[in-house]
């Protein structure tokens, strides 16, 4: 979000000495705003400016927060000034424009979450203000994490939760759909080849529910839904898009980041990845706000539990449970939450194309299609029909495996795709290599991370056909040199480096 002018001085920054010509370079910095100058720079030198500075950037009437880094080579002139694609889009200029560089206004939100690290509680306007700022690029990295930090060293009470989400979902765009009923589905993640999405839109369509599902792209897993559904069909569908799509079948699975929903998350969950935190309260904000800005006013949540999973006990699962049933109350959603197992992966498939061939494979009622995939979707289908009143307690199983079992799902999905912009098959990889066991005896461990962990080196996601593919499920019998699974790679040097640590892993433990 561009960070519009408030002050007098911003109103006619083309005649300041502080303006440089912009270049574009073509610098992937994801959603962070960076600013390139040379060490010379005159205006850098007179303001004070040097590396890593936080500086305020206005082209026209649009402003943005930059971090600064300086070179020493003639790649840029003295006049000059290169911009991060993102600095380039938010400002919205051409070659040669000029830009304005200034010193930002003190953040007095910054004093807040300083506050906050020592115990004082945030109210409503203070959370408020916090978000808005983290929205509007005000903050660092570094700011970020003093923020995830907070809310997470002192877990956040569900006043204070409210507020969070809150403020998350006024940050970004909220969509109205004009009906009272709007269904979803969620998985708070953790379990490989988990791809019931599109099966349980598929269900919800077919009996009459209107289901706008936005999903996401993969941050560290080896398939998000949306890179899964981008296989069978394109998924960067807008808000008009989305619209016309629903309308006509009443469902599709979009990817959230072509809407602007709850965009601070996206912007937290980044940092709070490369920090290896994953609290409680920040999960909780993360789902709700995205749900109720998406327009859901009946929601189903799984939550698998697992040694190896995301949610590890079932106590926390529990816990988990209860916060965002409170959140949700606040908000009027109605929410069911089920617990279900994630001592294993689902599915066989783990990487988008392969998980593809999974959710068809049921769809089309294969023989050898996964049932516990089947199953999984089955339960939470049956658990959205159940809440939005379409089944009776009791029934929402039994009709979504009837919608499943006489083709109506798949003749959903085909049309969903089909409004989606058209059918896609997905990719096969071009090679593939078995890990074979040395052991007889029964499967009776799989670590569901470090399974995920052989997919992504084998390519998965940004290679669409790569991943693995899984021969043997939890209490299975195994003898020598039976396939444990299969790794899927585009190149060689991607299946040598998911194999070398395949072998080195005791992934599928046999006893």
């Amino acid at each position: 979000m561009s960070d519009q002018p408030t002050d007098p001085s911003a109103a006619n920054v083309e005649s300041s000495s502080n303006n440089l010509r912009a270049r574009r370079v073509a610098l992937d910095t994801h959603d962070q705003v960076v600013a390139i100058t040379h060490r010379d720079c005159p205006v850098c030198r007179s303001e004070g400016f040097s590396a890593h500075a936080r500086v305020r950037l206005q082209a026209g009437n649009r402003r943005v927060i930059a971090t600064l880094y300086q070179i020493d080579s003639d790649l840029l002139a003295d006049d000059e000034i290169a911009l991060s694609e993102s600095a380039w889009q938010r400002l919205q200029i051409a070659e040669g424009d000029s830009v304005h560089i200034a010193h930002p206004q003190p953040l007095d939100s910054l004093g807040l979450v300083r506050g906050r690290i020592y115990g004082n509680r945030l109210g409503r306007g203070e959370m408020h203000q916090i978000i808005a700022d983290i929205s509007a690029g005000r903050y660092a990295d570094i700011h970020l994490a003093m923020f995830i930090t907070a809310m997470g060293a002192i877990p956040p009470n569900d006043e204070e939760l409210v507020h969070l989400t809150e403020a998350m979902v006024n940050a970004g765009d909220r969509l109205e759909w004009g009906r009272d009923i709007i269904a979803d589905k969620h998985c708070v993640g953790g379990l490989p080849g988990n791809r019931t999405t599109p099966l349980v839109v598929a269900i919800a369509a077919a009996c009459g529910l209107w289901m706008p599902k936005t999903s996401s792209r993969a941050i560290t897993s080896p398939a998000g839904t949306a890179d899964t559904m981008e296989t069978l069909a394109p998924v960067d569908l807008d808000l008009d898009q989305m619209r016309r799509v629903i309308e006509a079948q009443g469902g599709c699975v979009a990817w959230g980041g072509a809407v602007r929903l709850s965009p601070v998350d996206d912007m937290l969950i980044r940092v709070a990845r490369l920090m290896d935190i994953d609290a409680e309260g920040q999960m909780v904000a993360s789902v709700l706000s995205k749900k109720v800005a998406a327009g859901a006013t009946h929601l189903v949540i799984d939550i698998p539990v697992g040694p190896t999973a995301k949610v590890r006990s079932q106590s926390e699962a529990e816990q988990l449970s209860a916060r965002m049933k409170s959140v949700a109350d606040a908000f009027g959603l109605k929410l069911s939450v089920l617990l279900t197992d994630g001592s294993e992966p689902i599915g066989r498939g783990i990487g988008p194309a392969l998980e593809a061939f999974d959710v068809l494979s049921v769809l089309h009622n294969e023989a050898d299609q996964p049932m516990d995939l089947r199953r999984r979707a089955v339960h939470l289908a049956g658990a959205l029909l159940e809440l939005t009143g379409v089944a009776e307690t009791g029934a929402g199983e039994a009709l979504a495996e009837s919608v499943l079992a006489d083709g109506r799902a798949a003749e959903r999905f085909a049309a969903i795709c089909d409004a989606q912009g058209g059918h896609r098959t997905p990719p096969r990889a071009a090679r593939t290599l078995d890990i074979q066991t040395e052991s007889d005896g029964e499967v009776v461990s799989i670590d569901n991370r470090r399974l995920a962990r052989v997919a992504k080196l084998a390519g998965a996601p940004g290679a669409p056909a790569a991943g693995l593919v899984l021969h043997v499920k939890l209490g299975q019998h195994v003898e020598p040199g039976m396939p444990l699974y299969t790794i899927h790679a585009e190149t060689l040097g991607e299946l040598n480096y998911a194999h070398e640590y395949a072998q080195t892993n005791g992934i599928i433990r046999i006893a």
